[in-house]
């Protein structure tokens, strides 16, 4: 069988082509193959208010598990409400709906052995076609990329009593650091049960599960709440990017069309990737015709745009990484939450103007100067970052 679009994996990006494209472009042939029994693994996608226009909440919004009108950030010296909306996916309900809605459209369970820019190859020995496939089956180790790590573990936990919070917490710093910057997590999906995720930007995942479970427990204490279940458990490495060769990364696909992760598209300092994986989805949903060549390269075009978009943010993080003592990171984090709101909104939206950029690097840095420079410069730009 021959269709217009094979999507190769179920994750977030995928699953949100497929289900874009069965709603305005409902006469495209296109199958999603996912290996495990359902789409989305098991994850939880946040994003705020200002990540998406005004249509992409409409559209977004049958997968969209709470909201909230504000959110909460704490450091030692500093704590701080701001009044940006936020919202969050779960895997659960974006399985449901998506899985739903493209009833025989969806092959789980169905490992790729092999795949093209034409055509899929299954462990089964079934060979499909079709005029593109996109490869979203996650991030993928490039050595034309120097990255960092965001690594976590949380867990969904029903409690006794209610919680009492109000608002989610994006960061809590107020946490013993260790080997760099660490902060929990805190979504309160109901009045007594509560996602609190252990969060680590780090150089390399150091941290067993089990050290990872121990924090949290931890943390749980440390606010006097009683834990009656843990309902699920979630756990990932995100990359944050510091610097890269952004054509020779591209040349490294060999005209294959990706999506998601490994086309890129995430927040680098984040790690966010919801906001990117919606517009990549509107931005196929344009598209006139479904071509694989055509396609790789309008999805080349779109990531070189997000890459040089976030230029300033590697810089960041360059610095986050690389300057000062990884137990003092959160030092970083902790000034960049005293900037106005709009800035912060900005920052997360990709969106950062010449004005932000140099309210975020002026002042008394939070680093020592010296090593801040050597960290901005030790990627240098003539050796990846002007080869856009």
């Amino acid at each position: 069988m021959t269709y217009d679009l094979i999507l190769a994996g179920g994750g977030l990006a995928n699953g949100l082509i497929a289900w874009r494209l069965k709603h305005v472009r409902p006469e495209w042939r296109v199958l999603c193959i996912e290996a495990q029994p359902r789409i989305g693994g098991n994850h939880t996608w946040s994003f705020h208010d200002g990540d998406l226009n005004p249509a992409q909440h409409r559209w977004i919004a049958p997968l969209v598990v709470q909201r909230w009108p504000c959110y909460d950030v704490h450091f030692p010296d500093r704590s701080r409400r701001l009044s940006s909306g936020y919202a969050s996916i779960d895997s659960e309900r974006f399985a449901d709906v998506i899985g739903a809605a493209l009833g025989d459209d969806l092959r789980t369970g169905v490992a790729i052995t092999r795949l093209s820019p034409t055509s899929v190859s299954l462990a089964n020995g079934e060979s499909l076609q079709a005029r593109a496939v996109i490869d979203g089956r996650g991030v993928q180790a490039s050595a034309q990329m120097v990255l960092g790590r965001q690594a976590f573990l949380g867990q969904l936990l029903q409690l006794h009593a209610p919680h009492g919070l109000e608002a989610p917490i994006i960061m809590d710093a107020r946490v013993p650091q260790g080997q760099g910057y660490r902060f929990v997590y805190v979504l309160p999906f109901s009045a007594d049960t509560v996602l609190v995720e252990d969060t680590h930007y780090v150089d390399r995942q150091a941290l067993s599960a089990e050290q990872l479970r121990s924090h949290i427990a931890e943390y749980v204490e440390a606010r006097g709440w009683a834990v009656a279940a843990c309902l699920r458990e979630e756990h990932g490495v995100l990359p944050i990017t510091l610097a890269g060769d952004f054509s020779r990364f591209w040349s490294d696909t060999q005209g294959q069309p990706l999506s998601g992760l490994r086309a890129g598209l995430f927040h680098c300092t984040t790690g966010y990737s919801l906001p990117h994986a919606v517009r990549l989805a509107d931005w196929i949903a344009e598209q006139r015709q479904l071509d694989a060549r055509i396609l790789a390269k309008g999805i080349r075009t779109h990531a070189a745009r997000v890459w040089h978009r976030q230029r300033f943010y590697r810089l960041l993080n360059r610095m986050l990484f690389l300057a000062g003592r990884p137990d003092h990171r959160w030092q970083v984090m902790q000034r960049f939450y005293g900037l106005p709101e709009g800035l912060i909104q900005r920052f997360y939206a990709e969106q950062s103007n010449l004005a932000d950029k140099l309210r975020i690097v002026s002042g008394k840095p939070p680093v020592p100067v010296d090593e801040a420079l050597r960290a901005m410069f030790r990627y240098h730009p003539r050796q990846y970052e002007n080869r856009e």
